[in-house]
């Protein structure tokens, strides 16, 4: 059993998550204007950025009229399964479910390796509330 931070009961040492798990809660955190979206400028490329600008604006993630732990303020959604899956070597193409109140949200990304060894994400896609 692991917990939130990826240990392992006896463990010295945090676990590090797989790049796509850090990726979609970071995404997470701008759709649902927790972050700004120039918090991405270092962690996109190619049309990944522009993406996030038309899309983050509506906050698409964001729990619409579920009450959060304070008045006045939504409850987090939460980031339900996260799965990669390699296209080649330095390409991922992920997806995840988000909860949302009563709803779920379906989001895939396109991670990339640079030549500096840090992973990017290259492309956004949400699906429709179901």
């Amino acid at each position: 059993m692991r917990s939130a931070e990826g240990t392992r009961p006896g463990d010295a040492r945090p676990r590090a998550l797989p790049p796509h798990v850090l990726f979609a809660e970071r995404l997470l955190a701008v759709l649902t204007g927790e972050r700004p979206v120039h918090w991405m400028l270092g962690q996109t490329i190619g049309e990944a950025y522009e993406q996030l600008i038309r899309l983050a604006p509506a906050n698409p993630l964001r729990a619409a009229g579920v009450a959060g732990p304070s008045p006045g303020r939504h409850a987090r959604p939460v980031l339900r399964h996260c799965a990669g899956s390699p296209l080649r070597p330095g390409v991922v193409e992920a997806y995840a479910s988000v909860t949302a109140g009563g709803r779920v949200r379906a989001m895939a990304f396109r991670l990339e390796l640079g030549a500096d060894r840090r992973w990017r994400c290259a492309a956004v896609e949400l699906g429709p509330t179901v």
